[in-house]
């Protein structure tokens, strides 16, 4: 019988710099330091709307440590999802004032542009569209320019994130 969990809890990331890790993920993405564990250097970031104990562990590996080699085998890259397409523009303009911003794309159901942390390690923030107009992009998902402007004029208002509880309500928070 296949496991069968949720959703992604949390993601852990190796950096170089505790400190400067901690400070670009609790300045771009706002999160909070939820916990500290001196004797690993590690740190555990909850997002500002999360239910969850924390989203993001770091644990700080030092300067020596071997470099994120792009392409290599590995995690690509963790993916965030926002609420509104306003959320995204405004995330666009977040990254690029912090340096961070380094593209962005369309994927059908789902509009995303990238950023980079200090390290290396790469994230895309997202947006998804409502369930019902997934239509030809049920099954794919191609990379294609993103005109954000249009998205917004478009879908401007409209909430898919859903919900997050600290418990299941058996709601459809789609």
């Amino acid at each position: 019988m296949p496991v069968s969990p949720v959703r992604l809890n949390h993601a852990v990331l190796f950096v170089t710099d505790l400190d400067r890790a901690e400070r670009f993920y609790t300045h771009v993405f706002g999160m909070e330091v939820a916990a500290r564990e001196p004797r690993a250097n590690a740190c555990f970031l909850r997002l500002p709307r999360s239910g969850n104990h924390h989203d993001l562990g770091l644990f700080g590996v030092g300067a020596d440590a071997a470099p994120k080699v792009p392409g290599g085998v590995g995690l690509y890259h963790l993916a965030w999802q926002l609420d509104t397409i306003e959320e995204l523009a405004e995330a666009r303009r977040t990254l690029t004032d912090a340096g961070a911003y380094t593209g962005q794309s369309s994927h059908g159901a789902t509009k995303s542009i990238y950023g980079a942390d200090p390290d290396g390690n790469e994230f895309e923030l997202m947006w998804m569209l409502p369930r019902q107009h997934w239509g030809e992009y049920e099954n794919a998902a191609p990379v294609e320019p993103l005109e954000l402007d249009a998205e917004l004029a478009r879908w401007s208002g409209v909430s898919t994130a859903g919900r997050i509880t600290a418990t299941n309500t058996g709601e459809d928070n789609s």
